[in-house]
């Protein structure tokens, strides 16, 4: 039986992995920044969920979240960073302190939580780690710059993990999900900066907060994902980058044939820096 520790869990995807989790009978520890959000989640599972309120921008909450854990349940054998959320902007319109505060959430609050449960796992020799991104690490679209090099610095981090964990015993994956029937386009899951330069109006503007409709008809089922990363995990083999979704495999697949190809087309060019033979 498996502990794990899920971050984000009120809604969305967060909330099936919980699910999932606990109905495949291992152990959760589901958590939201108010732990009120996930009851409803736990409240059939008492014996093997724990509700913990973790707000990853608090070092002090990280901590305790993980000292709940380990006083319930002993030991954290795998941890999901999954809370997240969008942030829409030209680049030349992001405020620093709101760009700042989405580094802190989907980078720096993911890194504080793995270093707060890497020396349990070291311990252990085992663990597995997963990162949630999104296809935006893949490739940025118009507006989504910040938020796309948010996620693209937490895989990158992702993929230098798994090479110094792999010797200790310890897993990290990445799970690149496409579009989810989820609150991501809702309220709190999108921001976006108040600053607007005319100029752009017709590209980054169009993506604003409020300028389109959520009408909740994405491809992806969050709960259908939660079952998906709970059987990769418990299988015998698991990729570096786990992009989930039909659309998110064909969104991926075209972009990284587009850089092949980009680079087979200069490839004379960039061998002109090389020194003469």
């Amino acid at each position: 039986m498996k502990t794990w520790l899920i971050t984000g869990c009120s809604s969305g995807i967060g909330a099936g992995i919980a699910k999932a989790v606990l109905k495949s009978g291992d152990q959760a520890v589901v958590t939201a920044r108010n732990k009120d959000k996930v009851m409803d989640i736990v409240k059939d599972y008492p014996d093997t969920a724990l509700a913990v309120s973790l707000d990853v921008c608090d070092n002090e909450s990280i901590k305790n979240a993980v000292k709940e854990a380990n006083e319930k349940f002993g030991a954290i054998d795998v941890l999901v960073n999954n809370a997240g959320y969008g942030y829409r902007s030209a680049i030349e319109e992001g405020e620093v302190e709101a760009v700042q505060t989405l580094f802190n959430t989907n980078v720096f609050g993911p890194v504080e939580l793995m270093k707060a449960v890497l020396p349990g796992m070291r311990a252990q020799k085992s663990g597995f780690i997963i990162n949630v991104t999104s296809i935006a690490a893949a490739r940025s679209a118009i507006g989504s710059g910040y938020y796309a090099s948010s996620k693209a610095a937490l895989e990158l981090l992702t993929n230098g993990l798994m090479k110094e964990v792999a010797p200790l015993g310890i897993k990290a994956m990445v799970v690149q999900p496409g579009a989810f029937r989820t609150r991501f386009y809702d309220g709190e899951s999108l921001k976006g900066s108040a600053t607007e330069i005319g100029d752009y109006a017709q590209t980054a503007g169009k993506t604003r907060v409020g300028r389109f409709e959520n009408k909740h008809a994405q491809p992806g089922d969050p709960d259908k994902a939660g079952e998906v990363i709970v059987k990769v995990v418990n299988g015998d083999e698991q990729p570096e980058i786990l992009s989930l979704g039909s659309d998110a495999v064909k969104a991926v697949k075209a972009t990284l044939e587009a850089k092949l190809a980009e680079l087979d087309k200069w490839a004379d060019v960039s061998a002109l820096s090389d020194y003469d033979k």
